[in-house]
């Protein structure tokens, strides 16, 4: 007698084609989903200029805070208080001469 072949059920093909699908999916998922590979990549660089930013602004404040305390009327720095009048207001000596 000669043997005959058996082919697979369609309920074996179906689970296949399921578990290949859902395979494929939480790959990609994890490449360029929301929490994925590339999100996490953009993530850690954008934290690098936010990082590089905070940094510019605290010692922007810093300065801001040392002219503030200068100003103040507890601590008048009066090279200060002239550079900023000549600075804001324009203010010039009489003895001085202004060049363009």
């Amino acid at each position: 007698m000669a043997s005959q072949r058996k082919r697979p059920s369609v309920a074996v093909l179906i689970y296949t084609a399921v578990i290949v699908t859902l395979g494929g999916y939480f790959t990609f998922a994890s490449v360029q989903g929301e929490y994925g590979l590339f999100r996490r990549i953009q993530i850690a660089a954008e934290l690098e200029d936010l990082q590089a930013t905070s940094a510019t602004l605290a010692s922007d404040l810093e300065v801001m805070r040392n002219k503030t305390l200068r100003m103040s009327d507890d601590y008048l720095d009066l090279d200060l208080l002239d550079e900023q009048a000549r600075d804001v207001l324009g203010y010039v000596r009489a003895d001085e001469l202004v060049i363009r």
